[in-house]
Formats: structure tokens, C-alpha cells, sequence
């Protein structure tokens, strides 16, 4: 059984992808932000691509978890920031944002990169050095 990708699909994630040539394009300034759906196929899916303004921001991450990140991110063929939107809104309804394959490879890399942390040490961690 495929595992459930980012958006929750039970579909394999497939590279081939065919832009609608019939998709009309708009300018994202700062000035004016606007919503588009861009069509995407995917296999025989139509998906609806829902274009956002993304912002640069210097967040600080634990150096550990931070390398599983990107290990995963990688390996899903993700950059990070997608990775990391994906999860959250995961979160924000309250759904898993990943299979038990994906949790599997996680824990390999946990273990690689010596990562300890678990949910529950989320509120109790703080700087080296405070």
C-alpha cells in the first residue's frame, strides 16, 4: 500500500508532472498579493496548485533536529521550507503527516545524527550556555 505524501494522498508522489498551458498567470508583488490556482496533473489527478508569497525568516533550530529535517527533506525530494509547511499544516488539523515507512527512515536518521529529543522535551529546551 503507497504511503500518504504531504497532502495526505494515498497516491505515490510522481516527478512527471505537465503544466495546463491553458493556466493564466498572475504577478505576486509586494504591493499586491493575490490568490491563483494553477492546474497541475499528476498521473490521472488534476491538482490545483494554490500559489502563496513565501517570506525569508531566521528561525533557530535545534542543530540535531535540523539535520534530520533536511536528511528527510531530501530524501523526499522537498526543500525544507515545503517539508516544514507540510508538517505544520499537518498539525494545524490535527493529522499525521506521515506514514509508518516515513517514520521508519526517520528513525534511522535520528540515529545517525545521535537526535534524542522526543514531544515532550519541547518545552524544556534552552540555549547552551543560558
Amino acid at each position: 500500500m503507497p504511503e500518504p505524501d504531504l497532502l495526505g494522498n494515498d497516491r505515490l508522489r510522481t516527478p512527471q508532472r505537465k503544466h495546463d498551458p491553458k493556466a493564466v498567470h498572475f504577478h505576486n508583488s509586494i504591493e499586491r498579493s493575490c490568490l491563483v490556482l494553477l492546474p497541475w496533473y499528476i498521473g490521472s489527478i488534476l491538482l490545483t496548485m494554490i500559489e502563496v508569497e513565501r517570506v525569508q525568516t531566521g528561525v533557530r533550530v535545534e542543530k540535531r533536529l535540523l539535520k534530520v529535517l533536511k536528511a528527510l527533506a531530501e530524501l523526499k525530494d522537498l526543500s525544507l521550507g515545503d517539508l516544514l509547511e507540510g508538517i505544520v499544516l499537518h498539525a494545524f488539523e490535527g493529522k499525521a503527516p506521515f506514514g509508518k515507512e516515513t517514520l521508519r527512515q526517520i528513525g534511522e536518521f535520528k540515529k545517525v545524527y545521535g537526535m534524542t529529543l522526543r514531544a515532550a522535551d519541547s518545552h524544556k529546551l534552552r540555549e547552551k550556555g543560558e
